[in-house]
């Protein structure tokens, strides 16, 4: 039986082929994932987005990394280097002699393979002749010859190389190690050993345990956890939270504490700034004694925060600090907003616990919007625009023109527009067209109903309801091409308008078009009172109104109860004609067939329908979709930040939440969201709010009512009729098991 044999390779060839397999592996992955991306396509994407966002700060910052940066230039001569080692260590491999050949004993005696015996003798007399090592030959040579006419002639030595590949039988099997012999030379013996011990007890350990350390400190979206847990504190301690407490704890989490993040830094100039700051923004509490409120990393991002907000301008030592702060801001609100989530549902399932009010939670969505535009909570949303000051609003907010908001400014027309921002040269005014043009304008569209239930649309108590909300994006420069396009008709209302005495704006009146047909909406909601008391009214207001029109509308409808009397008579008399009962009978027939049609009909739409929406989910599960959107536009913010919502269901009444919030960050163009909340437990009428919030624009909120019905859950049935099973069906089948025992029985017999 064949044994194994371990041996180092002596000759380093096998090492090469394992150092080629190992470059490679770690050379074709890191390209893959490494190469620096096409500069000339970053340019030209900047390019693209300069007319609108050349004045933004994100954007400059992008420009002077871009041209200054040397990392890619690094990685690429890297990278370089990496597969310049890969292509020689190949080509070394390539030049390798193969060690490992399968024995053929026709090539060693230089025949074609099935020769016969006698050409297999003279061709080992001639070339044995040649090679003898008494006439000068060589032995090895000569051994080989002999070993292959062997193989050929003998017949043990043939069967043998026919089954082993070897005319002396099975063969120790050898496995050579990819590792070069001086490495296990004793002389090396020490040396190996520590380099050894060095690299798997000391490097290895240290590697792997700074990385766990550090990473145990973050939650998944990188937040620190000890941050994750003062937020949770402060929002439990204090569930109403005005905007100036939540810029507190804001500041205070660990991200901006040089102890937790090495990222923060406190400078020695700061002892001189930061008080000179403070002055010159007022009270900020800076005399609170709270911790964290009073430790100096928490005063210095208070302050850093607040001067963004007012757009001061700071010194350059400080400027560096100021963009890091701002830049954290929104995901540490986005956890704050996490938090204040887990508490309302801790607080819905458990009972007895405190949760965060509806106004803590959108305060921090509107902080989030007020960080990314650097604004404050009471100014105008017009100055998110470029070469809007506050000395121009009075230019908005005149007689004539009340403009207090971004949709106000869209909705005018052109002439209009132009008029209000004549503070503006023409590329000011072209510039800032374009920036207005770019903002979103969401089209909301809400669906309510009860999945995986017979009747979706009636909700009962403590149902799951499942509120599909389809989101549109558009761009503001459409709804200027919907303007110019309805200008016409819009100026013939507004001339009739002031025929009448009433100066208008255009807008204005499709507004309150808008409220009279809610109103009319409302009215036709009310109950119906009975046709005899509108009959009497009716009469009441005639004689009271005694003109012709009043006796011509009467007369109408005298003429039409008349023919309505003639149409009853008629099908009356032809109910009569009918003639016999079995007629009815087949007409009730048909009735009811055409309504078990539109039954059918009726489940095979709403089993399409649950199907569609199974295969929506199981495409969203499984497809990731890429959170680029589109960059916002934001003068003071320090890095490009993309458009993303949330999207949630509040009761404004009782100032909580109805669903978690879903932070949307796949808004492209569509995207359909699906929000779900257990109905309440009480039947009755409800009235929610669906609201849409950015989390990087002021002004673009959108609030849609949601009106809630809730009715009383049906009763579970104790014996449901499927599962009733006449007795005479029982008695059928047991009679039919019955038959077939005998049948088999008599098979049995005539077999036998």
């Amino acid at each position: 039986m064949a044994g194994q044999q371990f041996q180092y390779d002596d000759s380093g060839n096998t090492f090469f082929y394992f150092l080629t397999s190992f470059v490679g592996l770690i050379v074709i992955p890191a390209t893959y994932y490494l190469w620096p991306r096409d500069q000339n396509a970053e340019q030209l994407r900047l390019k693209s987005l300069r007319r609108v966002h050349g004045r933004c700060l994100w954007y400059r910052l992008r420009l002077m990394k871009s041209q200054q940066s040397v990392v890619p230039t690094l990685k690429k001569a890297a990278l370089l280097f990496g597969w310049v080692v890969f292509l020689l260590l190949a080509y070394k491999v390539s030049k390798l002699d193969r060690e490992y050949q399968e024995y053929n004993p026709y090539e060693v005696l230089n025949l074609e393979a099935g020769a016969s015996v006698a050409e297999i003798k003279k061709q080992y007399r001639v070339l044995s002749l040649k090679h003898h090592p008494d006439k000068g030959g060589d032995e090895a040579m000569f051994m080989k010859l002999a070993k292959a006419y062997s193989a050929l002639t003998n017949e043990e030595s043939r069967k043998n190389w026919e089954t082993y590949g070897n005319p002396d039988g099975p063969r120790v099997t050898s496995f050579g190690i990819a590792l070069p012999a001086w490495i296990v030379d004793q002389k090396n013996s020490m040396l190996v050993l520590l380099v050894y011990g060095l690299a798997f007890m000391v490097i290895l350990p240290v590697v792997v345990g700074t990385w766990w350390y550090r990473s145990i400190r973050y939650s998944g979206d990188q937040i620190l956890i000890n941050t994750t847990q003062l937020f949770m504190h402060f929002m439990y301690k204090t569930p109403t939270m005005n905007m100036k407490r939540l810029g507190m704890v804001l500041t205070a989490a660990f991200e901006f504490d040089p102890r937790s993040n090495k990222e923060a830094t406190i400078r020695p100039t700061d002892n001189i700034e930061v008080p000179q700051l403070i002055r010159e923004l007022g009270n900020i509490n800076v005399k609170k004694k709270e911790p964290p409120f009073c430790y100096p990393y928490s005063l210095k991002a208070r302050v850093l925060l607040l001067t963004h907000l007012s757009r001061m301008d700071v010194s350059e030592n400080i400027e560096e600090d100021q963009r890091f702060v701002v830049k954290k801001c929104p995901a540490l609100l986005q956890e704050m907003i996490n938090v204040g989530c887990q508490l309302t549902m801790m607080a819905t399932s458990r009972g007895g616990l405190r949760a965060p009010r509806l106004t803590s939670i959108e305060n921090c969505m509107k902080l989030s919007q007020m960080v990314v535009q650097g604004l404050q909570e009471a100014k105008s949303p017009l100055l998110q625009l470029p070469h809007f000051e506050e000395e121009h609003l009075r230019y908005c907010i005149s007689k004539k023109y009340k403009v207090r908001t971004l949709q106000d400014l869209v909705s005018l027309k052109d002439s209009d527009r132009r008029n209000i921002l004549r503070f503006l040269g023409e590329e000011k005014y072209d510039e800032v067209m374009a920036v207005l043009g770019s903002f979103p304008y969401i089209n909301m569209e809400t669906k309510l109903q009860v999945l995986d239930d017979e009747d979706s649309n009636n909700i009962t108590a403590g149902s799951i309801v499942t509120v599909t909300v389809t989101l549109t994006r558009k761009r503001m420069s459409e709804m200027f091409e919907k303007e110019e396009e309805a200008s016409l008709p819009a100026e013939e209302t507004y001339a009739e308008e002031q025929g009448d005495g009433k100066n208008k704006k255009v807008w204005q009146n499709k507004n309150k078009g808008a409220k009279k047909a809610a109103k009319s909406k409302k009215k036709k909601l009310t109950k119906k009172k009975p046709a005899v008391q509108q009959q009497t009214k009716g009469d009441k207001a005639k004689q009271a109104n005694g003109n012709v029109a009043g006796n011509d509308v009467a007369a109408a409808s005298k003429a039409e109860e008349d023919d309505l009397s003639d149409k009853g008579s008629e099908s009356d008399e032809a109910e009569g004609n009918k003639d016999s009962p079995s007629e009815r009978d087949e007409e009730s027939d048909k009735q009811s067939d055409t309504e078990g049609d539109e039954i059918t009909g009726d489940d095979e739409e709403e089993w399409e329908a649950l199907q569609q929406s199974i295969q929506r989910r199981e495409r969203a599960l499984l497809e990731t979709k890429s959170k680029v959107t589109h960059p916002v536009y934001s003068l003071y913010f320090p890095e490009e930040k993309q458009e993303w919502w949330w999207l949630y269901i509040a009761d404004r009444k009782e100032q909580t939440l109805v669903s978690m919030p879903n932070h949307v960050c796949t808004l492209k163009d569509t995207e359909e969201v699906e929000l779900k909340f257990p109905a309440p437990s009480k039947t009755g009428n409800y009235q929610y709010s669906v609201i849409l919030r950015s989390d990087s624009f002021m002004g673009l909120d959108q609030v849609k009512p949601l009106k809630l019905e809730v009715h009383e859950a049906k009763a579970m049935m104790d014996n449901h009729p499927q599962w009733d099973i006449p007795e005479t069906e029982e008695e059928e089948d047991d009679q039919e098991d019955s038959d077939g025992i005998e049948e088999s029985e008599e098979d049995e017999e005539d077999n036998d």
